[in-house]
């Protein structure tokens, strides 16, 4: 048992952010609950960044009562390149992604035929709650389809790639890009075979990559490196990610941004309760970025206290005291 307890001691050495921590001393200390709503709520998320100027894939129908679905025919009209999505869904269960259309039904980004009735009981189940937090009812979202950006064709299995910022009192503290393999279905999922590849956040390039918690170089379908390149609009990406988190109001949390071919950054999603892969991606750990930026917020707030003039600092300290 001696082992558990040196293995501990050694990743808090390393710098490295656990569960209980997290939960502790940065959701629990800086993630009012009264805003959690918001960001699981992709639907009030997605009117939010309406309202704040960030980009976000379209919404082409929201559906929320089992008798729309005998209009599905109606309500999808002609569409056949699209997104199902579960408006409170985690993860990226429940999601379905539609990339064409024939006589047969719809086709899925794997060339699967999705007929549809097959998508009116995928539906049913997205409002029956089977893939939202707590398996409580839910909605569903029509939504745009992103379309794959040059940049990354050669790093990409049948998929889009995403980027996850975590924020920590709206400064971003690290991040990486989540890459689709054969073995990940095409998604962009860490648990189910995808690649997380840590990204400088200064300069945006990838510096370290993991698949299955396995060091890689290279994509493993298609050959290519995953390290070293760099990722496009990032300057784009870490302003958008910024917006968003200052609009929620939450002092720890994830952001998902997708670029598309055509428009851009977009904010595909935010989380309340981002996990912790991403250190695993970037081969460090989180607790000295957040350190580093406590200490740097602190020294910035001195600094502008003592441009007060000095009557007026003493009050402020007084009061402070």
């Amino acid at each position: 048992m001696f082992w558990i307890f040196t293995a501990a001691r050694r990743l808090r050495e390393m710098g490295v952010l656990g569960m209980n921590r997290r939960n502790a001393a940065c959701i629990l200390d800086h993630n009012p609950r009264s805003k959690f709503p918001i960001v699981d709520d992709k639907m009030r998320m997605h009117r939010l960044c309406g309202q704040i100027g960030v980009p976000t894939p379209e919404v082409y129908a929201e559906i929320d009562s089992f008798g729309t679905l005998r209009q599905l025919g109606e309500v999808l009209g002609d569409r056949g390149d699209f997104v199902v999505k579960p408006n409170r869904g985690s993860a990226g269960r429940g999601v379905l992604v539609l990339t064409g259309r024939d006589e047969k039904g719809f086709r899925r980004h794997n060339g699967d035929l999705v007929r549809l009735d097959d998508l009116r009981q995928h539906l049913s189940d997205i409002l029956s709650g089977m893939y939202s937090l707590g398996g409580q009812p839910d909605s569903a979202l029509i939504q745009q389809r992103i379309r794959l950006h040059p940049a990354f064709a050669s790093i990409t299995y049948k998929g889009i790639p995403d980027v996850r910022v975590i924020l920590y009192r709206n400064q971003p503290a690290m991040a990486m890009l989540r890459l689709p393999t054969k073995e990940s279905n095409g998604r962009a999922n860490l648990h189910q075979g995808g690649i997380g590849t840590g990204i400088d956040l200064e300069t945006g390039v990838t510096h370290h990559a993991v698949q299955r918690n396995r060091l890689v170089e290279c994509h493993p379908d298609t050959g290519r490196p995953v390290v070293g390149m760099r990722v496009p609009y990032w300057d784009e990406v870490i302003r958008l990610s910024r917006r968003a988190s200052e609009a929620v109001g939450l002092g720890y949390i994830g952001v998902d941004v997708v670029i598309d071919a055509d428009a851009g950054p977009m904010l595909l999603e935010a989380n309340a309760r981002p996990g912790l892969a991403i250190q695993i991606a970037n081969g460090q750990g989180l607790t000295p970025r957040l350190e580093a930026i406590d200490a740097r917020l602190a020294r910035e707030a001195a600094s502008k206290l003592h441009a007060v003039p000095e009557p007026l600092r003493q009050r402020v300290e007084r009061a402070a005291a």
